[in-house]
This record gives structure tokens, C-alpha cells and sequence, in this order.
């Protein structure tokens, strides 16, 4: 005896979020709005900076000036890809466009390694060629490029959890107050020791936060583009508190466990129980579904149903 069942919860999953699929300006609503005003601050401050940077001749602060140029750019993706996400799904796309906003973030991230690359080869030229900044136009700048970097970190940090947009436009805006940080102290630094060859060598610092936060988010992406099994999600630990949990279940294989996007998970296992008749299978399907929406958030899952006499099934696709 087979039985394949879609349960109750993940209908009710799949219909809000097509419901709210449908309309474009209740999507992530909230998320937007702060998009909206980080990006504002960010695109402002990173003028202030290229122009402080260029009358200061501080490199430094040229580069954190690039920084928040990356930062405004992917900031500006993340927002539009939220909007095509948020667009009702074709026929022939059943899960919808929400993966945009993780290929969004895969494209920032590879742009912030590229952005990295063109600062490094800058700051080998200068420590090659060191020469004076002015040193307080330098400070005041990185000042103003602090204060808005906390601003705009402080907030994004509500919607930071439950996003991988959001969480990398956080990250970089603390690698980004780090950045000014240093670039205020070395600032301090090169006032009172003139050690002008400190200003490069912030530079590289700065790249080496940028390629650390990048090889965080272009690694978070893969892993939800190759549809791997989410973080925190141990599947023999799930199996064996399923079978500990629901007396009805006797043995579970072939899970196969993935995230469409931030906090959407899907999930989708062979349940080996008694044989029993139909309708009785639907107290076990939702004990099933309950335990996995509230342990794992599992939201949207398919299980198929098996009796020990059932012999296994094994396909070649390929």
C-alpha cells in the first residue's frame, strides 16, 4: 500500500505565499522600506567619501568609498530582486521566483570579489609609491562614514534573521564600520607618526573583510542553489526523533530535504508504517506534519507512505 499526500499546513503555506505572490507591494514590505533608506544612506555617504578621499589623497578612504559602492549596488539588486519575487508564478515555474533573490545575492558576491581585486592592486601602487594624505579631511569623512554605517546597520539588523539579502547587506555594513574604524584610527596614527605607507596597508585590511563577508554569502547561495540540506537541519537526527516521536512510524528513507528560499523549506520522505486502511493514515500525516513545522519549520511537505511488505523501489534516471 502507497500513498502520496501533500499535508494540510504545506496547502496552507503554498496558498499564503502565492496569495501574497500576487501582490508586489506586501511582500517582504518591510524589508523593502529599509532597503530603500539604507540605500539612500549608503549612496550619500559613498560621494562624500570618493570626494573626501580625493582631496585628502587618502586611499583608505577611497576604497571604503568603494565598499559602499558595492554596498548601494547590491542593496539596490537585493530591493529589485524582492519585487520580481514577489511576482505571481507561471505554469511552468511551480516554486515560483523567490530563488531570485539568492541568485541577487550570489551576483553581489562575486562583485565584491571583483571590487576587492581593483583596491588591492591600488594599495600594491601606493605602498610601491606612498606619498601624504591630508590627514584631517581624512578623519572628518571617515567620521561621517561611520555615524551612517551604524545608522544603516542598526537598521537592517530587525530583518537581518530572516534573509540572506538583508543578513549580507548587515554583514557588510559592520564590515563597513569596522572599515572606518580602522581608517579613524590609523587616521590618528599617521597624524602623530607619519607613517603615510598606513594608509595602504589599511586598504588591504579593508579587502580582506570584503572577500571574508563575500565568501560567506557566495558560499550561504550555492548551498541553497545546489539545494543542500539547510543549516541546522541534521537528517538522521530528524529521522531518528520522527520514529521516537510518532509510534506509527516504523522506519522513514529517502529524505530529501532543500530551501527554496530564506526560511522556505521543503521537504520530502518514503514513511514506513503498519498496514492500515486510508483514512487512517491522516492522524499519522498530521502528527508528521506538526512535529516538522515545529521542530525543523519545515512548511511545505510530501510524504509517501510504505508497509513493510513494500519492496523498495530504486530508479535509474540517468
Amino acid at each position: 500500500m502507497i500513498k502520496e499526500i501533500d499535508n494540510k499546513h504545506s496547502k496552507h503555506f503554498h496558498d499564503s505565499q502565492s496569495q501574497e505572490s500576487t501582490n508586489p507591494y506586501s511582500y517582504k514590505q518591510v524589508e523593502r522600506k529599509r532597503l530603500l533608506i539604507t540605500i539612500i544612506i549608503t549612496t550619500v555617504v559613498m560621494f562624500i567619501e570618493i570626494a573626501g578621499g580625493i582631496f585628502s589623497k587618502s586611499l583608505a578612504l577611497l576604497s571604503d568609498a568603494g565598499h559602499m559602492l558595492t554596498h548601494s549596488f547590491a542593496l539596490f539588486v537585493s530591493f529589485i530582486a524582492i519585487l520580481y519575487a514577489a511576482r505571481k508564478p507561471p505554469v511552468d515555474k511551480s516554486f515560483g521566483f523567490y530563488r531570485v533573490e539568492i541568485l541577487a545575492a550570489l551576483f553581489n558576491g562575486i562583485t565584491l570579489i571583483i571590487i576587492s581585486g581593483f583596491i588591492l592592486w591600488r594599495a600594491i601602487l601606493r605602498i610601491i609609491n606612498p606619498h601624504e594624505i591630508d590627514i584631517v579631511e581624512m578623519l572628518i569623512v571617515s567620521l561621517i562614514g561611520l555615524t551612517a554605517n551604524l545608522v544603516s546597520a542598526f537598521i537592517l539588523h530587525g530583518s537581518s534573521k530572516n534573509s540572506l539579502n538583508i543578513k549580507s547587506a548587515f554583514l557588510h555594513m559592520i564590515g563597513d564600520t569596522a572599515s572606518s574604524v580602522a581608517i579613524i584610527i590609523g587616521g590618528i596614527v599617521i597624524y602623530y607618526t607619519n607613517f603615510y605607507l598606513l594608509d595602504p596597508i589599511l586598504s588591504v585590511l579593508i579587502c580582506i573583510a570584503i572577500l571574508y563577508w563575500a565568501f560567506i554569502l557566495i558560499r550561504d547561495s550555492m548551498q541553497i542553489l545546489m539545494e543542500t540540506t539547510p543549516k541546522g537541519v541534521d537528517v538522521k537526527k530528524l529521522e531518528t526523533e520522527l520514529i521516537k516521536e510518532i509510534d506509527a512510524v516504523k522506519s522513514v528513507h529517502d529524505i530529501h530535504i532543500w530551501q527554496i528560499t530564506d526560511n522556505m523549506y521543503y521537504m520530502t520522505a518514503h514513511v514506513v508504517i503498519d498496514d492500515m486502511n486510508i483514512h487512517e493514515t491522516s492522524s499519522v500525516l498530521n502528527d508528521i506534519n506538526n512535529f516538522l513545522a515545529e521542530k525543523y519549520h519545515i512548511g511545505h511537505l510530501v510524504i509517501q507512505f510504505e508497509t513493510h511488505d513494500c519492496p523498495p523501489h530504486k530508479y535509474n534516471l540517468v
